[in-house]
């Protein structure tokens, strides 16, 4: 039996590049049905996961600490967002998701029609694996 090729990491590396490609349009196209800019809804994804410093969001964001100050301010104008002084360290500011915050977030990724086509066509133990994947590559920290 002749064994399929095995992809170098060139030819993952240009995958990987389609399907975020694909992947951020579709976001940017939901975040745009509920009026924010792509950078708005990445902020409010990100915040889904918890709580996070402005320094922190703007470090995950890749963005400018003037610029992460004027996305939370156009989010906490649309009561998306608050901020909160940080209890050990007042002049750290937490920024956390309001209950209206958490209804946009999920209204984005249901939105996503492209991507949860796409996921919905694996099956559990294809999900499963694409799942233990992505947190090896990305989430994982390399073993020591």
């Amino acid at each position: 039996m002749t064994e399929a090729p095995r992809a170098d990491t060139a030819q993952l590396m240009e995958l990987l590049s389609v399907s975020l490609g694909v992947y951020y349009g579709d976001f940017t196209v939901a975040a745009a049905s509920e009026n924010l800019t792509a950078s708005q809804g990445k902020a409010l994804t990100v915040l889904r996961r918890g709580p996070a410093a402005m320094r922190a969001l703007a470090e995950t964001l890749t963005c400018d600490a003037s610029n992460m100050t004027g996305i939370i301010d156009r989010l906490e104008k649309r009561g998306l967002v608050r901020r909160e002084a940080g209890a050990a360290d007042r002049r750290v500011k937490y920024v956390t998701l309001t209950a209206e915050g958490e209804r946009v977030t999920d209204a984005i990724r249901a939105k996503m029609r492209i991507t949860q086509e796409g996921l919905d066509r694996l099956d559990s133990q294809d999900r499963d694996t694409l799942h233990t994947l992505l947190e090896r590559v990305f989430v994982s920290p390399p073993a020591p």
